[in-house]
């Protein structure tokens, strides 16, 4: 199903088997600049013994093979044309990410304007030199590759497409959900018309070491909808995972997901109603009356206005008196900090800040059980809505997920408001993984269901990598 190696491994491959045949000398002063390294391999490659050629194919078909794949080899000079041309693709995603953040400020239409040119801009630079690669090619090179190039033809023409369409609601001021849907179909055409480019790099012998590929997948977004003390509530989960690091035979992905919680925070009042109301006869009564949740740097802070009570009971002369002790209104701050555990888990620390109150009032708040046990029910609330709703492993692809490590969380404002959950964590898989990790990561950035896992899973928890 995914290929268990790199052209340039085949390539090698091939040219093991041709140097048994042939002169070595002769065979490498052909091999050019498209491989690197005639030893090793990942693994699923086949093995030479000794001096016998033990495959059951014919010396010719190797050598035939051999030369098919040497014929569709990248030149110096498209080497560089290859580098330049996915420097514009990679531009063209930085530009639109760019043109997102500025709609989502509600910038002036200006802005937003110059944005949008700068992004068709790139988006034209990039099908252009895309365009002159694909007709730079040689005869043999338009016969091997051209089932690859049809391809990429088609994800050209379909970003051409979603890019006129993104300049038409840049141009109309189209309100925030068409300009969202927008930027997201052509963010879709983008990724696949740069999958697509780094698909015929591989086939034409181009590494990425040479072209400063990094294997960037930005994930379809999840919208995850759950139901908290009577609320439905929709958590929508988006991110990129990039590829990181090789060494020691193990490759880092660095994953980077966004919760946004804008419907957490409308709902607020509510959600914390259910937990923190309460109608003691003898007793506390607490009524909530407004909460708001907002961003406060990399944390968030909680403000709720509450109404108190307390009142006791006591026999006289045979029945029972009710006395008021204390009543009134009331105001607390809880700043909500996200952490990690060691266990990789999200936490919630809570810390209690501005407490506006007078009399009894204030003092229950500030010095006695009451203060904390509203901190701690407001943290529990938050907590559970994130962890069902901002899942880090669940916005990831199912094959991956056992991989897959929580390292750092965050809250982030974004200038108007409203409340994102900045998630960034790992995943770890050796050499022989990392074909099948990519080729899925590639499935789901294009909005493919993958049927079942796809990665082994760990042996053990302690043989993973952390």
């Amino acid at each position: 199903m995914f290929r268990s190696r790199s052209i340039g491994s085949r390539v090698k491959a091939v040219v093991l088997g041709a140097a048994l045949l042939a002169s070595p000398c002769g065979v490498f002063a052909q091999h050019g600049g498209g491989g690197g390294n005639a030893g090793g391999g990942l693994a699923g490659g086949g093995g030479l013994s000794g001096g016998n050629h033990a495959t059951g194919i014919d010396a010719k078909d190797d050598l035939k093979s051999f030369h098919d794949l040497l014929a569709v080899q990248a030149s110096r000079e498209q080497v560089s044309a290859y580098a330049a041309m996915v420097k514009y693709t990679a531009a063209s995603g930085a530009e639109l990410k760019a043109l997102e953040e500025e709609s989502g400020k509600q910038s002036a239409p200006s802005l937003l304007a110059n944005r949008g040119k700068t992004l068709a801009d790139a988006i034209e630079n990039a099908r252009v030199l895309n365009k002159k690669f694909l007709e730079g090619f040689s005869e043999p090179q338009k016969t091997g590759l051209k089932e690859i190039a049809k391809r990429l033809n088609k994800a050209d023409s379909e970003l051409a497409q979603q890019a006129k369409l993104m300049d038409q609601a840049v141009a109309t001021d189209a309100a925030g959900p068409q300009m969202a849907s927008s930027a997201q179909n052509l963010e879709r055409a983008l990724t696949n018309f740069q999958r697509a480019q780094v698909d015929l790099g591989e086939e034409m012998s181009i590494r990425t070491a040479d072209n400063g590929q990094d294997f960037t997948f930005n994930l379809t977004p999840v919208k995850n909808s759950l139901n908290f003390a009577n609320q439905a509530i929709a958590v929508t989960m988006s991110g990129v995972v990039s590829k990181g690091a090789s060494a020691g035979g193990q490759n880092t992905f660095a994953v980077e997901l966004t919760a946004d919680l804008a419907d957490l925070q409308q709902a607020m009042a509510e959600v914390l109603r259910v937990q923190l109301d309460k109608t003691d006869r003898c007793g506390e009564r607490i009524a909530l009356q407004t909460a708001e949740l907002t961003p406060q740097g990399q944390a968030s802070l909680v403000v709720a206005q509450l109404h108190l009570e307390r009142w006791s009971c006591a026999p006289l002369f045979g029945r029972e008196s009710m006395n008021e002790i204390m009543e009134g209104n009331g105001t607390i701050e809880v700043q909500l900090t996200p952490a990690v555990a060691e266990d990789g888990t999200l936490r919630l620390l809570a810390q209690i800040g501005r407490i506006d109150a007078d009399g009894l009032i204030g003092a229950s708040l500030r010095s006695g059980s009451l203060g904390e046990s509203l901190r701690d029910k407001i943290a529990e609330s938050v907590l559970t809505i994130l962890r069902r709703g901002g899942d880090f492993q669940a916005a990831l692809p199912a094959g991956v997920r056992s991989y897959a490590t929580l390292r750092r969380a965050q809250f982030q404002g974004t200038g108007s408001g409203k409340l994102m959950l900045a998630l960034q964590g790992e995943i770890r898989v050796s050499n022989e993984q990392v074909t099948a990790l990519t080729s899925e990561l590639g499935r789901a950035s294009e909005g493919q269901s993958v049927p079942g896992p796809l990665l082994p899973r760990p042996p053990a928890p302690e043989a993973v990598s952390r």
